[in-house]
């Protein structure tokens, strides 16, 4: 089932969100438990949906202190985007080093990682993120350490996937080859953004 984008109607105002965060946070946390895939150990892919954008927008809007119109319309404008349309996964991609240095030295390493990031269903060719729609995040020296990344799948493959076939995730990088299975929690989670 294609999600809705998010509109005014869908957020709560501050006051609702400052009474309610906790238990928002707590759902969105458990939620977004089986929506994160890691390809080695520096590479996370978070995948978006409905829910996740919406708690990324209550939270631009508290941190914002924003309450008008306009000022709401530009954060939907900017995140509804990010909600998968049915023949796709959406996903913030990161590359996390905890050392400054090493992530320095890291993104220049991995330039041009962004393109070499798949998903494939087992007994299906890969398929390659098609990354950073809105702007161009990685320079001529180094990656980003953030992307955004859609999957485009076709329907042979979402039926092998909802038929119980494997989805592999991985990068084919020089400098950064892994690929992983995604846990059977995963794929469930992931099937639902899927028509």
């Amino acid at each position: 089932m294609m999600a809705a984008p998010l509109n005014r109607s869908d957020l709560m105002s501050l006051e609702q969100y400052a009474e309610r965060r906790n238990d928002f946070r707590s759902k969105v946390i458990a939620h977004k438990k089986h929506r994160r895939v890691g390809i080695g150990p520096h590479l996370f892919l978070y995948f978006e949906d409905r829910l996740t954008i919406q708690y990324q927008i209550q939270e631009m809007l508290r941190i914002e202190k924003i309450f008008e119109a306009d000022g709401i319309e530009e954060e939907l404008e900017t995140y509804n985007p990010l909600i998968p349309d049915g023949s796709n996964l959406k996903a913030t991609a990161m590359l996390e080093y905890q050392d400054v240095g090493e992530r320095k030295r890291q993104l220049a390493l991995l330039k041009g990682i962004e393109d070499q990031v798949w998903l494939q269903v087992d007994g299906f060719d890969r398929v390659y993120a098609i990354s950073n729609e809105d702007l161009e995040r990685s320079n001529e020296d180094k990656t980003s350490a953030v992307h955004f990344m859609r999957f485009e799948l076709d329907s042979a493959m979402i039926s092998a996937l909802r038929s119980g076939a494997d989805m592999l995730f991985g990068t084919d990088h020089d400098a950064y080859a892994f690929k992983v299975t995604a846990s059977e929690k995963t794929r469930q989670a992931l099937l639902q953004d899927l028509n």
